[in-house]
């Protein structure tokens, strides 16, 4: 297994994280076109790997079984694989070994969204994200801010408020094409 350093930082998977809802999936699809790699969104993954959706698992196996899952195939794709973009579910970084993982193999980037911008995506987040629901929304806004502290550790943060998602891709790699111009230099 190569280490960090063995990696070269253009090869390095782009790990995307962030709070559910805040478009890493569509971020991450048009990133991946742009720097022509492969795309993968993890939790769409595990569903197909288990035939089920995230809420099925949830209700059928339990949040602890899908966690596993979710650690094994993540720290194994951070460690074998390289030139692909990936989304994280909103709960993995939560996990240190994953954490770990990512930010010893990968390039992190932190995709940031106000609890105001965030809020007014509620109602189309709130039925596919198990760990919303019977919730209030002060209850919301605790996991929220919880989670905005899980995310710091990053190789960069990218502000999204009040950006179309190609905005954002294309911010995304017009500062990875720099950084990696300036790594090699």
């Amino acid at each position: 297994m190569k280490t960090n350093r063995e990696i070269p930082v253009r090869q390095r998977n782009i790990v995307l994280i962030g709070f559910m809802g805040v478009g890493k999936t569509t971020i991450g699809q048009l990133v991946a076109k742009k720097l022509y790699r492969d795309f993968i969104d993890v939790d769409q993954e595990i569903e197909k790997k288990y035939n089920m959706t995230i809420p099925e698992m949830f209700q059928q196996k339990g949040e602890a079984f899908f966690r596993q899952a979710e650690k094994d195939y993540i720290v194994d794709l951070c460690e074998h694989t390289q030139l692909k973009i990936v989304s994280l579910g909103g709960g993995a970084f939560k996990q240190e070994e994953i954490k770990r993982s990512c930010l010893k193999h990968c390039t992190v980037l932190f995709l940031d969204l106000s609890w105001e911008n965030w809020k007014q995506r509620l109602d189309i987040l709130i039925e596919n994200r198990p760990v919303l629901h019977n919730r209030t929304l002060d209850e919301m806004k605790e996991l929220f801010e919880e989670r905005r502290e899980i995310y710091s550790l990053h190789n960069s943060r990218v502000e999204t408020d009040h950006l179309e998602a190609e905005e954002v891709a294309n911010y995304i790699v017009d500062t990875l094409k720099l950084g990696w111009d300036l790594y090699s230099k």
